[in-house]
């Protein structure tokens, strides 16, 4: 595990995961979808070892916030975005978006390129634009639906 600034990263000869706490929104999609691989209650909480690239690289794609990343050294397929570019906007939280996301500064300039983010929505962040949950604190209740567009299942 190499640790920078709020990055860790924890390899195998297959795969490295980075993990990004300042990202983290605990949507906890890591935990459910592979409990061998990450467990908060073990430390390190991650461990490529414990499954293969391949269910890794699944499980690490649902991290809305873009906390979680892999690095395949094993020859398999990189992260993709996924297109088109999404924004949802999840009830009584952040905005999902996924895809080619370049987020820019009001000048115009890049500040910050990802394929995965969850964006504050409440205004109560301490990680703006980003979300760190301040929403669930904050009391802040909207259905996350697009006015003028019909309800749908998520």
């Amino acid at each position: 595990m190499e640790k920078t600034d709020t990055v860790r990263r924890y390899a195998d000869d297959r795969i490295e995961i980075s993990y990004d706490a300042h990202r983290c929104i605990h949507a906890a999609e890591c935990l459910r979808g592979l409990p061998a691989v990450f467990d908060s209650d073990r430390r390190p909480w991650i461990m490529p070892s414990e499954a293969g690239a391949d269910e890794i690289a699944a499980v690490i794609a649902k991290c809305p916030s873009g906390a979680l990343h892999f690095k395949r050294f094993d020859g398999g397929p990189e992260e993709s975005p996924q297109l088109p570019t999404t924004v949802l906007p999840m009830p009584a939280g952040p905005l999902y978006v996924r895809g080619l996301v370049q987020l820019r500064s009001a000048d115009g300039s890049s500040l910050f390129e990802d394929l995965r983010m969850a964006l504050c929505r409440c205004g109560q962040s301490h990680n703006k634009p980003f979300c760190d949950n301040s929403h669930v604190f904050a009391g802040f209740d909207d259905p996350g639906r697009v006015p003028g567009t019909p309800v749908k299942d998520r």
